[in-house]
Parts: structure tokens; sequence; C-alpha cells
């Protein structure tokens, strides 16, 4: 059997997923990893332990369907983006914690550099807005708080890197220093016209060029594995950060169509072809996945918190043992009981912007169970995906006819159901829902020839469920301005000072 690998690296857990010619799934492994919060608002993730966990699952993967490193054509790396970390370039160590995109600690510096006037250039050259959400400041304060970082960056010593660049370089015995164009777009630091790193925009946020990988196109030769990770070397062929991977994977690659990704965050992306457009609705524009020469750009509205929201409910107050309990939970009840949940507990991503909000439930009384609170929290996640779908057909300037779903949550058929109500249109559940990772490994697959070109993945991609709007026009006005409401109470909380 011929197979792609490919590597899942998500916020909460490391993936290894095994694709055949078919783009159906042999088998899949998955560990969870260790969350730090050593602050409020503060996220950092143990570098080293994403490594070793997305080894584990590799290997496992590979031995659960009886294969071999001689049977995987190429790997795949797709992973959390924003996520940023640094390391010495001769011991192959982190010099920290890597901090998380979900990550606030560095708000104020946004702050300062907005005050400073540098909202115009970056989103001119980057397509982005300044926000703790991305690379830059967090790489800043890296080379600011750890003792000697910024000499030793200036020296050539220290490698900075997402995370696809961190499993690229160990996977390779540290051979390669590479990123794709979809993750150096998402760093505040790239570009996006010239898809190369741009000096003004360093001399700005005070960062080394020394330190940066190199820009690839997402399929792409990225090197090869060290001989004895898995008993021989395989090529690594496609890496790209998770939401553009999905939006590959859904097939979205003309003008126009439009995805979300229901994961630890929640992540709507049209693809805007070959033309850049940029957002007046607080959206974001990024590269779209390269596959060569051609250059595709994407709309992105970014939600912090989705299946999170659902992680808290277990973790944080135990209403539920495991995720997959949220759904009959929830559907207990015929409705929230006039619940609101708004899950800010990491700040408002698009189209709000405000680091500052925190977690709301409005409308609490005492006949709120575990129950509303669930379907509150589901509906939460429903209501924030179309208030950015909102925002991304104005800036389109046409309308959305269908979403496509993936991600854990997309099989929440509960939630899938009243995001269709919500927004008024199809949402469409593909048959294979792991189409982050099937992203990748299409990516892996084209540059190592296992598909010819785009038109044979084309024909792999097949729904599974249609979820048809039912609910009323005037049910659906209703709820959202409820929603309206409650969103207002939620923005500012922290003292910004």
């Amino acid at each position: 059997m011929r197979v792609i690998m490919a590597l899942d690296q998500g916020t909460t857990s490391s993936r290894a997923i095994l694709f055949n010619q078919q783009g159906e799934i042999v088998t899949l492994a998955q560990r969870e990893f260790t969350q730090h919060y050593p602050q409020p608002g503060w996220v950092e993730h143990d570098a080293s332990e994403i490594w070793q966990t997305q080894l584990d699952v590799a290997r496992e993967a590979l031995d659960q369907a009886g294969l071999t490193a001689a049977d995987v054509v190429s790997i795949g790396i797709t992973n959390q983006r924003e996520t940023t970390l640094v390391w010495d370039r001769k011991t192959g160590e982190p010099i920290h914690h890597a901090i998380v995109w979900q990550d606030r600690r560095t708000a104020g510096d946004c702050d300062r550099l907005r005050t400073a006037g540098l909202v115009e250039l970056v989103q001119r050259k980057t397509g982005l807005l300044i926000d703790a959400y991305f690379c830059a400041t967090k790489l800043r304060w890296l080379l600011d708080q750890v003792p000697d970082a910024r000499r030793r960056a200036m020296a050539g010593e220290l490698a900075f890197g997402t995370i696809d660049s961190w499993l690229i370089w160990k996977l390779t015995g540290g051979r390669v220093h590479a990123t794709d164009v979809t993750n150096a777009s998402r760093t505040m630091l790239l570009d996006i016209d010239r898809c190369q790193w741009d000096d003004e925009l360093l001399q700005a946020l005070d960062i080394p060029r020394k330190l940066l990988p190199e820009v690839l196109p997402s399929s792409h030769d990225f090197g090869v594995t060290e001989a004895d990770l898995f008993g021989r070397a395989i090529p690594i062929g496609g890496a790209a950060g998770d939401q553009q991977s999905a939006l590959f994977g859904q097939n979205c690659t003309s003008s126009g169509m439009a995805k979300n990704t229901y994961g630890t965050g929640c992540f709507a992306l049209m693809n805007l072809g070959e033309q850049r457009k940029t957002s007046g609705c607080g959206l974001l524009t990024s590269v779209a996945c390269t596959t060569g020469d051609q250059r595709q750009y994407a709309m992105e509205g970014s939600i912090f918190i989705a299946g999170a929201a659902v992680q808290w409910l277990r973790d944080g107050l135990g209403i539920i043992r495991s995720s997959a309990e949220v759904e009959p939970l929830a559907a207990s009840v015929p409705d929230s009981g006039g619940v609101y949940l708004v899950p800010s507990f990491a700040g408002l991503g698009a189209p709000h912007w405000d680091a500052y909000a925190r977690g709301t439930i409005v409308g609490i009384t005492r006949g709120t169970t575990s129950a509303h609170i669930a379907r509150a929290a589901l509906e939460g996640i429903a209501f924030q995906v179309a208030e950015v779908l909102d925002a991304m057909k104005t800036d389109a300037g046409h309308e959305i006819t269908e979403l496509r779903v993936d991600g854990g949550a997309a099989n929440n058929d509960l939630l899938m159901q009243f995001q269709a109500d919500i927004l008024g249109v199809p949402v469409v559940r593909p048959r294979i829902v792991e189409t982050t990772a099937l992203g990748a490994a299409f990516l892996a697959g084209l540059s190592s020839r296992m598909w010819d070109d785009a038109s044979q993945i084309e024909s792999i991609w097949q729904s599974e469920k249609v979820f048809q709007p039912a609910m009323s026009d005037d049910e659906v006005a209703g709820r959202r301005q409820r929603w309206d409401d409650a969103l207002q109470r939620c923005k500012q909380w922290v003292d910004p000072a």
C-alpha cells in the first residue's frame, strides 16, 4: 500500500493520519499534550513535548496499519499557526516555551504599535491587523525577555519558527530551516504581494533577519527525514498552516468558495483567487496554499475560542466528562432557555479584535441547567461564525451560497443544523471531515506525484451530509439581536492599563 502521512500538529494534540491514493483514512493516531497557563491570558506549549508526541503518533500510525517507512510516499505537515518558537541552532533546544497563538501577553505592545502609526503599513504589506494573535510581537517579547536572546539572535545563533518549521527542523536533523508561504503570511512580517520577508517591517518590529526561515511554496520538497526516525528516510513534500490546509482539503480552490473549520478555534476562509483584497470589516487577507508559481489569496475571519469552549465545559465546569457528551446534553433541552454564552476567554477575534474582552454568560435564571449552558456554548460558536461570514460577504461583494465545514465539532449535528439556521444557507459536511490533514496530504502527494494534478484530487472530495436552514427569518433576527446584546457586555472587560 502506498500512503501519504499527514502530521497534524494542533493546539491541544498531535496527530498522524495515513491516507491512501483514494484520499481515505487508513489509520489515525492522536495524543494530547500539556497546556501551560503561567499567568492569566498567557498560553504556552513545551515544544519538546510537541515534537515527542508528534514523533510517537507517526510511529504509532505506521504500527497500527502494519506499514513501514517504505510504504510512505511523502509526509505533509499542517500545524497550529502563529504559535511562536525560538531555538538554539547548535543544540536544537528551545530557549523558552512556545508562545501559543491564543496568548495575549503582547496586547499592550500592539497598542503601542498602533499609537506609533503602523496600522496602515502592517495591513498594506501583510494583509493583517496589528494584534497579539500574530507572531511578530511574540517573537519580540522572547528576544527582549529571555536573557541574552537578542544578542544571540543578532549573532545568528538562534532560529525562529512556527510549529511547521520546528517539525521540519527536527525531522531533518536540523538540515532544513524553512516554512511555507501560508504560515509565513501569519507572522505579521511577510509582504504577501512578494511573498518575502519585509525589511521595513523587520526594522519597525526590531526583528533580526538572521532568525527567519526560508519561505517556500506549500507543495514543495522540504527535504527528507533522518533515516533513524522511521527506519529509512521519508521525503517531506508539503506544509501549510492548518486553516489554509483545510481550505485546500475542502477543494475550495476557486474564487468565492468558503469553508469553516471547527477546532479549538473557528476559522472561516474564502478563496479570493489571484486577486488580493483588503478587508474593510476587520477580516484578514492571507496567502492560500501554493502548488508552484501560482499564488492565491484567502480572506479569513478568526474566532479564538470554539471547541475550546466545550473543553472548558469539561475541564473547567465539569458538567461533561468528554467532549462527545456535549451534543446529547445540549439536545436534552429544546433551546438555550434564553441563555447566551460568549466564549471570549482569550479576547475577541474577527470582526471585533478586542484583546480585552472576556467570556460572558447572560440570561441565567433559577431554571437554568447544565443542559442550557451546554446548548448556549454550541450556539455561541455558530453565532460567531455567522458574524464573520456576514463581514466576508460585505468585503467580497457577493453572497455565500454554501458553507463547507470540517474539524472535530463538524460531527456535531445539533451545532451544524443551528449553524445552517442562523446563516440561512446550506452547511455541507464532507465524507472525510479530517480535511486539515487531508489538505496537507494533498500538498505532499502532488509534489511527490502520488496525484498528478489538482483535478485528480478534486474528484476525491465528496459530501456526506447537507444541513438545510429551517428556522424562520423572524426567529433568526431575534436570536441574532439578543446575541449582539450579550456580545456588548463582554467587550473591554479587562482594563488595558
